[in-house]
């Protein structure tokens, strides 16, 4: 079986810098690339339903194997009856992530001759799972300490409610019977057994998943209400190779859902970036959130997008719709058919009010993250969003005493974004100036000027 410790996370997780060129204005720019979960190499992604004791938690699966080999363990905090399970379509995931993923925009500079015109219309754009076997089955699990207290077949799974007394038990019984654990475990299950957790444990019911023509697997999800708001994410570390990533959607309805034992941060926004990003925008994100990460100290949660579902400016992708929220659990939203603007500008979704969508990312091992996220709904529903700018100068051919003023100002935007870029990465500055320059970006760093056109250096010069 593949990575046991990916389904454990996969399921168990179930898992200023303020520059610019021009003030940052309502977003009316063109929207180009976005950073999602397909960024991060097996990034496990989990849905969360929140709201007061009521938890609805759609698990994404990343499985790629052989199905009669996929087994995973989920620590819950009730013992859940069949109608509490569900299996869910990928797609609902895959849209959430593409619309809340942190997107990169690009803008046009006006005509720096007729720039008091351009800001007076955008000022005005702005305010608008034999009966014998089964017994024998039962007996024996009770003899290492574990209670079956039911088992489900949902779709192509067949589903276990455990209980147990130890956690020795526990893992006895579930490496008997194919879901393997890896050695270590036993601290992390006992430490679950201990708060009186239930153990929710899943395969393939092969025959099941045939009758679908051997599909890939679907997301699994659980209803259950519990004063616990909370993600358990150590059973995914304790033989990991390396650090893992998480992305936790939370839907609520009061406002913004951060963690309570470790520090929520926001990832870097609003941030002005070279133009020959565009071109490499994947590799910037990563490596923004490796910096992020590690001057964090490699133990924060990092919020990167957290809105009103009712609307998007501008959208990564269409805002989700009331019948796809209802079924990743969102019960208080009316189904209701809304017309769809192109992609780029803003979204109004009337049917998805008070609906609050917040994005976490986080980096995880064993010692970063000893403890299960524990997480806790604010009251804020301030708009964030992770959003980074590319603007291009004007390109036309305009003469006034203002194209001058404008010239220079571009030189030192494009050396304030190449120091932008090299804090936010940890890239080299200077080849990050050279590629601004080779791009046709001038900057006033050191050989700013050189191989630009000449009556680029006498403006700057003259200055």
């Amino acid at each position: 079986m593949r990575r046991w410790i990916a389904q454990s996370l996969a399921a168990a997780a179930l898992t200023t810098l303020s520059i610019a060129a021009a003030p940052a204005q309502a977003f009316c720019g063109f929207y180009v690339a976005k950073a999602d979960g397909a960024l991060f190499n097996e990034a496990s992604k989990v849905v969360m339903m929140r709201d007061g004791r009521r938890t609805v938690i759609t698990m994404a699966n990343d499985y790629q194997g052989e199905a009669k080999d996929f087994a995973m363990v989920i620590p819950t905090p009730v013992s859940l009856s069949r109608e509490q399970i569900n299996v869910a379509e990928s797609a609902l995931i895959d849209h959430l992530d593409a619309y809340t993923a942190p997107r990169l925009v690009e803008y046009y500079d006006p005509d720096p001759c007729g720039l008091i015109a351009q800001q007076r219309r955008l000022s005005t754009m702005q305010n608008t799972l034999s009966a014998g076997a089964a017994d024998a089955f039962r007996e024996k699990a009770r003899t290492l300490g574990v209670e079956i207290e039911a088992e489900y077949t949902v779709g192509e799974y067949d589903i276990f409610i455990l209980s147990a007394k130890e956690s020795g038990g526990l893992q006895t019984w579930l490496n008997a019977n194919g879901y393997r654990t890896p050695d270590g475990a036993a601290p992390v299950l006992a430490s679950y057994i201990a708060q009186g957790m239930k153990f929710f444990v899943a395969k393939v019911n092969l025959a099941e998943q045939a009758k679908r023509g051997g599909q890939f697997l679907r997301p699994l999800q659980i209803a259950f209400e519990s004063d616990k708001f909370m993600l358990p994410i150590r059973l995914g570390t304790v033989n990991a190779k390396g650090k893992q990533d998480l992305l936790l959607f939370t839907l609520t309805r009061s406002g913004r859902v951060e963690t309570a034992n470790y520090p929520t941060r926001r990832i870097p926004s609003d941030l002005d970036i070279p133009l020959y990003v565009q071109e490499r925008f994947g590799a910037f994100y990563k490596a923004m959130f490796d910096t992020a990460v590690t001057r964090a100290g490699g133990r924060a949660v990092f919020t990167e997008y957290a809105w009103d579902m009712a609307w998007c400016d501008p959208c990564a992708a269409d805002p989700l719709s009331a019948r796809q929220l209802r079924k990743l659990g969102v019960f208080w939203v009316k189904e209701r058919a809304t017309p769809r603007p192109p992609i780029g500008g803003t979204r109004r979704q009337s049917g998805a009010q008070d609906v609050f969508v917040t994005r976490l990312h986080v980096r995880y091992d064993a010692a970063t993250f000893p403890e299960d996220l524990r997480l806790m709904e604010t009251g804020d529903r301030r708009n964030f969003q992770g959003r980074y700018v590319t603007r291009h100068p004007f390109a036309g051919q305009s003469e006034c005493p203002a194209r001058e003023e404008y010239l220079k100002a571009k030189a030192r935007a494009h050396e304030r974004q190449a120091q932008t870029l090299a804090t936010l990465t940890g890239w080299d500055i200077t080849e990050i100036r050279e590629t601004m320059r080779a791009s046709g970006q001038a900057t006033t760093g050191a050989g700013g000027l050189e191989g630009q056109p000449e009556w680029w250096r006498e403006i700057w010069n003259d200055g």
